[in-house]
């Protein structure tokens, strides 16, 4: 197979852009959902958790989906993992149980859980080197193009009804015949199924996971709350509310097209440092600009640095991984990836009990900044050490 062929970097790329379809594609629904199912108690925490309950599924599937996939091959699962997540994803546009959508949404994260371990083991196994680099970069600028198309379709599909958007999960049936043409099993897993099973990663990818989860708790309070911090200020076509969430994601585009020609300039533990000083500055924007320009500019600032800590993870941890649990550390990768997101509601949303929203994203941006200086510490202080180039 000629993994530089179109025909496979393309299908990569789009079984990849239904991870963050998965997420943000009914973020401008939120508030007519919670409109919809006033009458339940509790119905705005219920209508928001619909937004990251798949997180918590695909946080608890990637894991497992990682070791099956290493011991029995990245494809068995792919195409089951397609069909059932357009039956999940669009069943929200069907149901009017609030509890079902919820099971749909579950479903989606399990979907989820496979379909991107399976895509990012994939890049691993096809790229080397600098090749591997500059596709992980090209991963994460498609899946936020789609993101863009995505969200910015929810949000105007929303303003006919916050039903509509969930037709987008149909998407995946279009993908499903190119991954039976074009995508193989890597030689390399027929080739280090014999080697020796005790091997492990260096511990430093511990950090890896840790940090991934901290910076989608901090970053997933956007598609979560800025829907409801937008209508506060007075904006209330949800096609604003949707461009605003798509402006991020369409930065996020530049600085991952750009990430290779960084990394090669400076260490990981730099470029997350940059990642996180941007996320705090744009929610300083967010914080004291109280107008939807500023918004947008935290927005912007915001999608910088998410575009480049995201292939900074996945490819550090492509680095580390041995290739005989190299889809098993990526499961665990996307593990804690989505229990970011799942937990980010959860920790953070209850301090709108005590403090306003623009206080809220104040003290995110210091949080944030003392990370972003403890990364610069850390990488200036670790130059020589294995694994952390």
């Amino acid at each position: 197979m000629n993994t530089e062929s179109w025909q496979v970097k393309v299908t990569l790329l789009l079984v990849s852009s239904l991870t963050i379809m998965s997420m943000i594609t009914i973020s401008a629904s939120l508030p007519d959902m919670t409109k919809a199912f006033s009458t339940l108690p509790n119905a705005e925490n219920m209508v928001k958790l619909t937004l990251s309950f798949p997180a918590l599924f695909i946080a608890l599937t990637a894991i497992i989906a990682g070791k099956f996939i290493d011991k029995f091959g990245r494809l068995r699962l792919l195409g089951a993992a397609l069909i059932l997540y357009a039956i999940a994803g669009s069943s929200g546009y069907w149901l009017d149980n609030i509890y079902l959508i919820l099971a749909g949404r579950a479903l989606l994260g399990i979907c989820v859980g496979i379909t991107m371990t399976i895509a990012t083991t994939l890049i691993a196994d096809y790229y080397q080197g600098k090749s591997r680099q500059k596709f992980a970069g090209l991963q994460i600028a498609v899946m936020s193009l789609g993101g863009i198309m995505f969200v910015t379709l929810g949000g105007v599909l929303a303003d006919i009804s916050w039903r509509v958007p969930f037709l987008l999960y149909l998407f995946p049936l279009i993908i499903f015949p190119m991954t039976r043409l074009f995508l193989k099993e890597p030689k390399i897993l027929h080739t280090s199924k014999n080697k020796d099973t005790s091997v492990k990663s260096p511990k430093i990818i511990w950090l890896v996971f840790i940090n991934v989860m901290i910076m989608w708790i901090l970053f997933f309070i956007i598609p979560v709350q800025i829907p409801f911090y937008l209508k506060s200020i007075g904006i209330e076509k949800n096609t604003l509310i949707g461009i605003a969430i798509a402006s991020s994601t369409l930065f996020s585009v530049i600085s991952s097209l750009s990430f290779s020609r960084i990394k090669d300039r400076l260490s990981f533990q730099q470029v997350f440092g940059i990642g996180y000083l941007l996320m705090a500055l744009a929610y300083a924007s967010i914080s004291y600009g109280g107008s939807f320009g500023m918004v947008m500019i935290g927005m912007l600032l915001a999608g910088l640095g998410m575009g480049l800590m995201i292939p900074n993870a996945n490819v550090w941890v492509m680095q580390l991984a041995p290739e005989q649990i190299r889809g098993q550390e990526i499961g665990r990768l996307t593990t804690f990836w989505f229990m970011g997101q799942f937990l980010s509601p959860i920790i953070l949303l209850p301090f709108l009990n005590i403090i306003s929203q623009s206080q809220l994203f104040s003290i995110l941006a210091y949080v944030i900044l003392g990370l972003s200086i403890g990364f610069f510490l850390y990488g200036f202080l670790n130059k020589k050490r294995p694994g952390g180039a």
